[in-house]
Formats: structure tokens, sequence, C-alpha cells
């Protein structure tokens, strides 16, 4: 008798302990696995990812695009941009290259561009402008301006603005020494934007153009890789040490004598330190776009070609 209920009592203190257990594992375990998650924003397009994996990512703001998994979107005029890195988009099996795009041509349709920024001091400018006058442009940046003004960076995105890529250093004995070099440039350079706004770009300009640099295989590369080079049919003379004046006078007077490119004009301005007449002209310029009737567009896959 003495065995038996020494057994019971055994059985029944074994039964407490695991309903203790049960009641405790809960509370201890649950503030462990959802501590700290909710300084990750989630995503708020269910889409975005597709199914391939599970990337916490900011929402885009107003105006802007993300591309998933297979990027086959309506543009809309939006900035576009990419959750994945090229080496990203290998290791996960993600396709590279985009898929066609109808060009878009309007009646009178202009890019404003600016390349070299950004700078501290002429693209904080230059976003006021365009702020006040409430239109957005496309900005080409450099790796090494960026790691200098990454909260530029972060204003030129938040405020719906388009970022393309201008390579890493902009010296053209390293950069066109080879298409390998001149991508390694772009994937690095994508790397530094995306750690700063979380995402990268898939338009390009190859400083000081294409002409004279490119060969077949820098083409195919861009292609292959998915990147959209950008060129411009309006040169605002801005990179030599014109004065603000003349810079507009060389933009109505292309424009004047070109009216085949009203339906897509590219003009090439720049934002970077020794551009301080470029932020004296731009309101000028814009007023003049603006008295003209343009509508003002930001570079994304559906932009025409410049020539």
């Amino acid at each position: 008798m003495t065995n038996s209920s020494n057994t019971i009592a055994r059985v029944c203190r074994i039964i407490t302990i695991l309903l203790f257990a049960a009641f405790l594992i809960p509370l201890v375990w649950f503030p462990l696995v959802f501590s700290g998650t909710s300084s990750t924003p989630p995503i708020t397009t269910p889409t975005l990812l597709g199914e391939k994996t599970a990337l916490h990512v900011a929402p885009p703001p107003a105006g802007v695009y993300y591309l998933n998994d297979t990027p086959d979107f309506p543009l809309q005029g939006n900035a576009v941009y990419d959750i994945w890195t090229v080496e990203d988009r290998q290791n996960l099996g993600l396709p590279l290259a985009l898929p066609p795009f109808t060009p878009y041509y309007g009646e009178k349709t202009v890019y404003l561009t600016f390349d070299d920024g950004p700078t501290a001091d002429h693209t904080a400018e230059i976003l006021a402008i365009l702020q006040s006058e409430k239109i957005k442009a496309t900005f080409f940046v450099v790796g090494t301006q960026i790691e200098k003004n990454p909260d530029v960076l972060r204003q030129i995105f938040q405020a719906g603005h388009s970022i393309g890529n201008h390579s890493y250093n902009h010296v053209y004995k390293d950069l066109y020494r080879s298409t390998s070099t001149f991508m390694d440039q772009l994937h690095h350079t994508d790397k530094i934007i995306k750690s700063i706004i979380g995402v990268r770009p898939r338009i390009c300009r190859a400083p000081g153009g294409t002409s004279g640099s490119f060969t077949k295989d820098y083409w195919n590369s861009l292609t292959t890789q998915g990147y959209i080079e950008t060129g411009w049919n309006i040169d605002a003379g801005d990179a030599s040490r014109a004065n603000a004046e003349k810079i507009t006078a060389n933009v109505i007077h292309q424009l004047t004598k070109n009216h085949f490119l009203w339906n897509h004009t590219i003009i090439l301005l720049h934002d970077g330190r020794a551009n301080a007449e470029t932020v004296k002209a731009l309101p000028n310029i814009i007023h003049y776009l603006k008295d003209q009737g343009f509508e003002f567009r930001i570079i994304n896959p559906e932009t025409p070609p410049a020539w």
C-alpha cells in the first residue's frame, strides 16, 4: 500500500511540474521572439517580394515604385528602384534583364537631369528649387560623393526624384579600362546607394557619355544585367565656366532649333561642387519650359532614348 501511495505521489508531482512548465514557457519565449521586430517597417505591398524570400523594406515614398521578383509593371511616370542588387538577383535566381517597355512620348516632355553629385550645398539648393516649383528631376550620383553626403541622397529619394548610377569615382582611366571595370564600379555604387536608402537604381549614365568609350561589350553587359543607360540631347554647357545667363541661353537656343526633340527633351545639368551658376540658372530654365507648356518627368524605364 505504501509503495502504491508513493507512486501516485510521484505521478502527481510530475504532472504538476509539466503543467507549470506549460504555463511558464510562453511567458518567457514570446518576449524573446517578438522583441525588437517593431523597428523594421513591414512590406506593405504583398506582391513586392513574390515567393522567393522575405525581406524587410520600408514602404516606398510617394511617386516611387519598387521592382518585384518578376519586373513587369505599369510605370505611370514613377521613379523605379530595385530591392535587389545584381549579385542578390543572381544568387536568388531572379531575372536580371528588364522586360521591354513602351517609350513615353508626350507632345512636350522634358527631363531635367543632374550629374556628379550629391553635394551638400548645390544639390540641396536644387532640391529646394524643385520643391518650390513642384516638379521632379533625376540625379545621376557618384559613389565617392554619396559617401560624403548620404543625407542629401536620402533627401533626393524621399522627395520622389529619380536616382541614377554615375559610377563610383568618375575617373575615366579607371572606369573605361575594360567592360568589367566599368560594371564593377556600377555594382559598387549600387551597394553604397542601397546601404543608404534600402534600394538601388536601374538607370545609369556613363561619365562623359558613351561615345568614344563604349564598345558593343559595354552595351551587352548593361542589357544583360538590366541597366538602362541614359544619354542626353540638350547640353546646358554648365560643365564649363559658363555663367547663369549663358547656361540658360544654351538651353533655350538648343530647344528652339530642335523642335523634333520636344517630345523627349533630356537636359544635361550638373550639381557638382563647381556648379553654383547652374543653381542660379535653374529657375529661369524651369520658367521658360513651363511657359512653353512642357511636362516635367523623371527618367525611368519608359523614358525614350535621347537619340
